[in-house]
C-alpha cells in the first residue's frame, strides 16, 4: 500500500495487505465524500497532483523536497510516481466528472467529518469537591492517511494515583503506533506499582484468581485493541513484573525512572517478539509488521500538582499559561529529537564512532533516511545485518517481499543507530497553568505553537466571541469586514459551534486563512480532498487537551507551604 504519511514526510514504500486489525481503528468518511468530490472544484486551487496508479508506490508533490518527507525515498527502493501537469487530468484519469457548478460541503457535513473521532471525559466529582487536580480532557483525530498512522490513549491508574495521556504518530505503517497505545500505559502503571501489590498481582496470576484492576481506559468506540495478541501481549507484560519483583529494592518508585523504564522495555519486547516469532501465521505477522514500522510517542503523567512529559520522536507537549493581565503564553514540556535538536544530532555523533560522524546525520536524517531520532520498533536502525536477513529470510512471504525491511541503510555500521528512550521533562503546575496539549505533528506543522495555546484559551474561556477581529495588516474592504463578522455571528450558532477543544484546533489548523479565522470554503475543500490529494497536502492530526483544576492546584500548593 502507498504509505505516504502526510505533506511533510513521506515513507519508503511498502507493500503490505491491510489486515482487519487495523481497519477497524479508523473511520472512513470517504464513501460519504466520493459523490461530493466528483462535482468539487477543487483545480482552481490546487495546480499539480500525482495519481498512485499502484497502491505500494509512494505520491511525491511537486513541491515537496526531500527536507519534508519522512523517509528519504532512495532511487533503487521506490519507483516515483510523475506528478500530473495539472488536477485536470488527473479528475480525467480517475474518471470524475467535472462541471462547472461550485460544490463545497454543507456546515453540517463538516461537522461530521471532524466530529466523527472526539472524545471528552470529564473527571467525576466526589461528594460535591473535585479532588483531582484534571478537570477533563478533549481529543479528537482527522486522518489523512488510509488507514490513520496516528493513535492516542487516555487511563486513570487505579493503583496508584494519576491519570496518564498521551500520543502515537506511526510510520512506514500504523501497526507499531496500535501495539505501543494499547501497552505503554501498562508497563508504566506496572513500573509505578508498590512491591506488595506486585505480589498481589503475581500471586493472582498463579492461583488463578481475578487480576487487580491496573487502568480505567478512556476510550473512543474507534481506538481499537487487539484481541487476537492479548495473550502474547500480557506474557511480555508479566515477565516484566516478574523482573521488578525479583529487583526490588525496597525504595520508592521514582516516576521519571519508572516512564524511562517503561518506554525502554516495551521497545525491547516489541524486537524480542519479533525475533522470537510465534506458531500462529497471523500473530507472526502481526509482531513483525509492529518492529518493522515504528511510532513516535509523548505521554504525561498527571499526579496532583505533579506533570512529567515523557517524549520519544517528534509530538509536542505545550503549556497553556494564562498571563495576570489575561493574555495567553506556551511553555513547551518537550523537545523534537530530530535534526532541528542540535543536542540530539552531538548525542548520536558521541555514541557513534569518530569515523562515522558526517554519515550518521545525514541531509538531517538519521543515516539519511529517517527524520525522528527517537522511536518505537523501526529494527531496521536497530538490529545488526545478519540478525535482520535471519529474521526476514525466516519470515512470512510478505515480509520477504516487502521493498522496506529488505534494504539495509546506507553507512550501517555500528547499530542501533536509534533508541526508544525518551526524554522526560518536570514541570509542578500553578494555578495560572490553565491546560495541556498534547499533538502529533500534523498540527504544529500547520501552527505555531502561541496561535495553538491562545486558540484553545480563548475557546475554553469564551474569549473567542468577544475579541477584535485582526487583519495582520492586510487591506480589507467594507465588504470583507462585513464577511467576516457575518462568519464570527454564524459560529456563535450551534451549527459551527464545537464542544469540544480538539476539534476547535483541528478546525482551525485545517481551515485557517490569512485572517487567522476559520474560512469555511477553505475548510471544506480540505475535507473534500481524496486520498491521493490528502496526503500532500497535511499529515494526519491527533490531539488531546487536557484542562486543570485550577483551585485544586492552588490548594495543593497551599498545603505544601
Amino acid at each position: 500500500m502507498c504509505v505516504c504519511p502526510g505533506p511533510r514526510r513521506i515513507a519508503i514504500p511498502v507493500r503490505s495487505s491491510r489486515l482487519p486489525l487495523f481497519s477497524d481503528a479508523m473511520p472512513a468518511p470517504t464513501q460519504l465524500l466520493l459523490p461530493l468530490i466528483r462535482n468539487c472544484e477543487i483545480g482552481r486551487i490546487y495546480n499539480t497532483a500525482c495519481y498512485c496508479h499502484h497502491k505500494h508506490l509512494c505520491c511525491l508533490s511537486p513541491h515537496l523536497t526531500h527536507q519534508h518527507m519522512r523517509y528519504a525515498p532512495q532511487k533503487k527502493l521506490a519507483t516515483l510516481c510523475r506528478p500530473k501537469e495539472n488536477l485536470s487530468q488527473l479528475i480525467h484519469a480517475r474518471n470524475y466528472v467535472s462541471t462547472p457548478q461550485r460544490f463545497y460541503l454543507t456546515p453540517p457535513q463538516v461537522n461530521s467529518i471532524l466530529k466523527a473521532n472526539e472524545y471528552s471525559f470529564k473527571v467525576p466529582e466526589f461528594d460535591g469537591k473535585n479532588v483531582s487536580s484534571v478537570l477533563g480532557f478533549d481529543s479528537n483525530q482527522l486522518p489523512a492517511n488510509a488507514p490513520i498512522e496516528d493513535r492516542r490513549s487516555a487511563a486513570t491508574c487505579l493503583q496508584t494515583r494519576g491519570m496518564l495521556l498521551g500520543v502515537f504518530d506511526g510510520h512506514a505503517g500504523c501497526a507499531c503506533a496500535q501495539a505501543v497505545s494499547e501497552r505503554l500505559f501498562y508497563y508504566i502503571a506496572v513500573s509505578l506499582l508498590p512491591h506488595e501489590t506486585l505480589l498481589e498481582i503475581e500471586n493472582a496470576v498463579e492461583s488463578g484468581r481475578a487480576l487487580l484492576p491496573i487502568l480505567q481506559w478512556h476510550k473512543h468506540p474507534n481506538d481499537y485493541f487487539s484481541k487476537e495478541a492479548s495473550k502474547l501481549y500480557f506474557n511480555s507484560l508479566r515477565t516484566y513484573w516478574q523482573e521488578l519483583i525479583d529487583l526490588n529494592t525496597g525504595e520508592t518508585t521514582d516516576v521519571k525512572e519508572a516512564l524511562i523504564n517503561a518506554f525502554k522495555r516495551l521497545d525491547n519486547d516489541i524486537s524480542l517478539e519479533a525475533q522470537v516469532g510465534d506458531p500462529n501465521s497471523f500473530l507472526n505477522y502481526l509482531v513483525l509488521r509492529v518492529a518493522f514500522s515504528g511510532a513516535t510517542a509523548c505521554v504525561a503523567h498527571v499526579d496532583g500538582v505533579d506533570l512529567h512529559v515523557a517524549n520519544t520522536g517528534d509530538s509536542r507537549a505545550m503549556l497553556g499559561v494564562q498571563e495576570e493581565d489575561g493574555t495567553w503564553s506556551a511553555v513547551a514540556l518537550s523537545h523534537d529529537h530530530n535534526a532541528q535538536n542540535e543536542s540530539e544530532i552531538e548525542r548520536l555523533k558521541v555514541e557513534h564512532p569518530k569515523s562515522e560522524e558526517k554519515s550518521v546525520v545525514k541531509q538531517d536524517r538519521l543515516l539519511g533516511l529517517l527524520m525522528p531520532f527517537r522511536a518505537f520498533g523501526d529494527v531496521k536502525f536497530k538490529w545488526s545485518i545478519d540478525l535482520q536477513k535471519r529474521v526476514i529470510e525466516s519470515g512470512p512471504d510478505q515480509l520477504n517481499d516487502n521493498e522496506y525491511t529488505k534494504f539495509i541503510p546506507p553507512n550501517y555500521h555500528t547499530p542501533p543507530y536509534l533508541t526508544a528512550e525518551p526524554e522526560v521533562i518536570y514541570h509542578k503546575l500553578r494555578p495560572q497553568d490553565k491546560f495541556l496539549i498534547l499533538a502529533t505533528d500534523g498540527l504544529w506543522e500547520t501552527m505555531h505553537r502561541q496561535d495553538v495555546v491562545r486558540i484553545v484559551g480563548e475557546y475554553l474561556t469564551g474569549v473567542h466571541h468577544q475579541q477584535p477581529i485582526a487583519v495582520g495588516g492586510y487591506k480589507v474592504t467594507l465588504g470583507q469586514m462585513h464577511g467576516l463578522l457575518t462568519e464570527r455571528r454564524a459560529r456563535v450558532s450551534s451549527a459551527y459551534e464545537d464542544q469540544n477543544a480538539a476539534t476547535h484546533l483541528i478546525r482551525h489548523a485545517v481551515g485557517n486563512n490569512e485572517f487567522g479565522t476559520v474560512d469555511h470554503d477553505r475548510l471544506s475543500k480540505m475535507l473534500s480532498l481524496p486520498e491521493e490529494l490528502a496526503r500532500m497536502y497535511r499529515d494526519d492530526i491527533t490531539i488531546i487537551v487536557v484542562q486543570f483544576n485550577s483551585h485544586v492546584v492552588g490548594a495543593c500548593q497551599n498545603e505544601e507551604f
